[in-house]
Parts: C-alpha cells; sequence; structure tokens
C-alpha cells in the first residue's frame, strides 16, 4: 500500500499548474509522468557516461575490439524482424 505524501503548498500549486497545463486528470498523473522524465533523464545520462569512456578507450588504446565491447554493454540492439 502507498503512503501519504508531504507535500508543501508551494509545491502543490506547481503540480496544479501543470496538472492544467498538461490536461491530466490528477495529480498523480503529474507526479507519475514527472518520474518517467526524470528515469529516462539518468537513463540518458548513463549513456552518456558509457560513450566517454567508449572514447576514452579510443583515444587511449585504439584497440577496436575492446572500444566495441565497452560501447556494446550499454546498447540494447533493437530486435530483428
Amino acid at each position: 500500500m502507498s503512503a501519504l505524501l508531504k507535500i508543501k503548498d508551494e509545491d502543490n500549486k506547481r503540480i496544479l499548474k501543470l496538472q492544467k497545463l498538461l490536461g491530466k486528470e490528477s495529480k498523480i498523473d503529474v507526479v507519475r509522468e514527472a518520474l518517467m522524465l526524470l528515469e529516462e533523464k539518468i537513463e540518458r545520462e548513463k549513456k552518456i557516461e558509457q560513450w566517454k569512456k567508449a572514447a576514452k578507450l579510443v583515444l587511449e588504446s585504439g584497440t577496436s575490439e575492446e572500444v566495441m565491447k565497452e560501447i556494446s554493454e550499454g546498447y540494447e540492439f533493437p530486435d530483428e524482424y
């Protein structure tokens, strides 16, 4: 079961404003969308970090096998049809 959250008045006003702007039926819909966006941001930052590591490997080692392994670890290959 979920727990109640204590939300400051100013945050509640922001949520209500976003609810109107987004056309959401409830405040929890706004919060859920915000959580999804935050999760996407975290995933994007992880991928950027992996690409930075791969680029550093290219500069330092130059071995394509090692670089491809590093790159492909964080990449989700699309399903083949």
